[in-house]
């Protein structure tokens, strides 16, 4: 949990609980499980346990609304960045619980729930619940497959104050086109995160599946938020950090190449297309 995120495009971040189960490609180098486990913390796997947090870490958000109000602003809140809110498991139904009772308390909060299991939220939900318009509703898309198998689940509800996508890991170019338009509810994708993957570990991202989806959304008029190019960033864009012994890997699409560099996210940057994307959805509430 943090109160001043490191995330571009969160405020604070909030994790009801710690631990997960990897369920796509997306999820093969999992930087939470990476982290969890150089503090010791086995919390990944069907069966291994959950970790739960004091009354006091539940506190922190009523801090973080009551400091909005008055500096009369709205703050986003990330949750979670070290599980999945909808993950179905019997000892987290009390603790989602206690989630959405936190979020109807702190109306001066954007609450940006992002998970890979947007088939199950209704499920998890209780009976009647619709989100209030602090929530924004979002789900992961790394490639094709995964963003017909789940925006159709995204877009089945209405109630959120924003329908949002992390396209981060990116593994492979993807067309939003379809999503960016109203379907017969009226419901669209209203914004889009992009990002390439961090770590040593990080599968490289060709420069031009992110700059495919600047492009979907600027003819759809829906804002784009390019996070980071991530471990690996084109050869073109970073020659003034280049070492003789950086890693080239050429990525052929195709019968074209592009080389890019492993230089690590904080030499790579964020600029796409020569400036930063840093759009976000206007809400009113």
């Amino acid at each position: 949990m943090g109160k001043d995120s490191r995330i571009e495009w969160t405020h604070h971040t909030f994790n009801p609980w710690w631990g997960c189960v990897k369920v796509s490609a997306a999820c093969d180098h999992c930087y939470a499980e990476t982290w969890a486990k150089r503090l010791g913390e086995g919390l990944w796997g069907p069966h291994t346990p959950r970790r739960f947090f004091s009354d006091a870490h539940w506190k922190e958000p009523l801090k973080w609304d009551k400091d909005a109000a008055k500096e009369k602003v709205r703050r986003r809140v990330f949750c979670a960045s070290m599980a999945d809110v909808f993950e179905n498991r019997p000892d987290l139904v009390a603790e989602r619980r206690r989630l959405l009772n936190l979020i109807a308390q702190t109306p001066n909060l954007d609450w940006l729930l992002l998970t890979k299991r947007i088939h199950l939220v209704r499920k998890q939900l209780p009976k009647g619940y619709d989100f209030p318009k602090n929530v924004w509703l979002g789900t992961t898309v790394e490639d094709q497959a995964t963003a017909h198998k789940r925006i159709k689940h995204l877009l089945e509800f209405s109630s959120p104050a924003v329908r949002f996508l992390s396209c981060e890991p990116l593994l492979s170019a993807v067309d939003l086109s379809p999503y960016l338009v109203r379907n017969d509810k009226g419901n669209r994708v209203d914004w889009v995160i992009a990002g390439g993957e961090s770590g040593p570990q990080a599968r490289p991202m060709d420069p031009a599946w992110p700059a495919a989806l600047q492009r979907q959304c600027a003819r759809a008029k829906v804002p784009f938020h390019f996070k980071q190019w991530g471990h690996w960033a084109p050869v073109d864009q970073v020659t003034d950090v280049l070492k003789k012994n950086t890693p080239i890997r050429v990525i052929r699409q195709d019968g074209t190449e592009v080389s890019v560099a492993a230089i690590g996210k904080g030499k790579a940057g964020r600029v796409l297309a020569g400036k930063h994307w840093d759009q976000f959805p206007r809400v009113v509430v």
